[in-house]
């Protein structure tokens, strides 16, 4: 039976280690698979009267068919504003403005894009894979300091240890299934 301190050390580091995955849910969708996804105009940043504000807090970004991307801005003044952003966001995409909204064609993507943004989603794997890494060394340290402050048995502190690597392993395999689905969905022409 595990000391409530290091099953709270536990806890904190499994809900740290979800909070590294939804991340790098988020960063995933952010990578364009093919098909034209309003998550691919997730993190653009729009200089809008002087401030830097995401793009879905000032339009309406839709996408009614597989190949094409539009952006209704609720302010139209703001239109310009918002392509440039787009274009200075180096995503591959050239949106075109029409006066009331803006229309962003999705190309198909080539062999060596596709290779690239595979390339790309595994380095964000990787970040996240160490991002876990450091959650368990930090709680790993913890979890050896409570063992002396409390004179806990050692065994204790080998039991905590194990858990957490188990949490590790789990939230590792997590990440290769996530990226094993990405490539698959980015491969698929």
């Amino acid at each position: 039976m595990l000391d409530d301190n290091i099953e709270l050390l536990l806890e904190e580091a499994r809900e740290n280690m979800d909070k590294t995955l939804d991340f790098l849910r988020s960063e995933l969708n952010a990578i364009r698979a093919g098909r034209a996804s309003p998550a691919m105009l997730e993190n653009i940043r729009v200089d809008y009267y002087g401030s830097i504000t995401p793009l879905n807090q000032m339009a309406s970004v839709n996408a009614p068919q597989p190949d094409l991307l539009v952006v209704q801005p609720w302010d139209r003044s703001a239109l310009s504003d918002i392509e440039r952003a787009i274009q200075a966001a180096n995503i591959g995409l050239n949106p075109s403005n029409d006066g009331s909204l803006i229309r962003i064609p999705v190309p198909p993507l080539s062999e060596e894009r596709r290779r690239d943004l595979v390339k790309n989603a595994r380095t964000r794997g990787e970040d996240a894979k160490i991002a876990i890494r450091n959650v368990r060394r930090h709680a790993k340290d913890e979890i050896k300091r409570v063992q002396q402050e409390e004179n806990l048995p050692e065994d204790m502190r080998y039991e905590g240890e194990e858990a957490l690597q188990k949490i590790t392993d789990n939230h590792t395999d997590k990440i290769d299934q996530l990226l094993d689905r990405k490539e698959a969905e980015i491969m698929e022409v």
